[in-house]
């Protein structure tokens, strides 16, 4: 028999972590409570924890502002490659162009 993975949302696990951060559970009473695992919940604690003083995680972001931040630095990721096959392309037609005025 399989057990069937529960997934979350980065709004619940925002919750879950702030009832204990915030609301001063202990992770075992929020796990109760709350019906998720105890490692689960941990990383979501570290986690918000550390996207609190700044840090942007690897995985998906929990608060909305860590989001945005991940949205965009994507964004940028993508025009700077965008950036540099146009800078290819230009060099290569440029280059193509020399070639048949000769």
């Amino acid at each position: 028999m399989t057990r069937k993975r529960r997934t979350f949302s980065p709004e619940f696990k925002q919750e879950a972590a702030s009832l204990v951060l915030d609301q001063g559970y202990s992770i075992p009473q929020a796990c109760t409570s709350l019906g998720v695992g105890e490692s689960a919940l941990r990383r979501w604690v570290d986690q918000l924890s550390q996207e609190r003083q700044g840090v942007t995680p690897k995985g998906k972001a929990l608060t909305p502002e860590q989001r945005k931040i991940q949205e965009l630095e994507a964004r940028c990721k993508r025009l700077e490659m965008e950036k540099t096959i146009l800078k290819k392309a230009t060099a290569l037609l440029m280059s193509d162009e020399m070639n048949r005025t000769r």
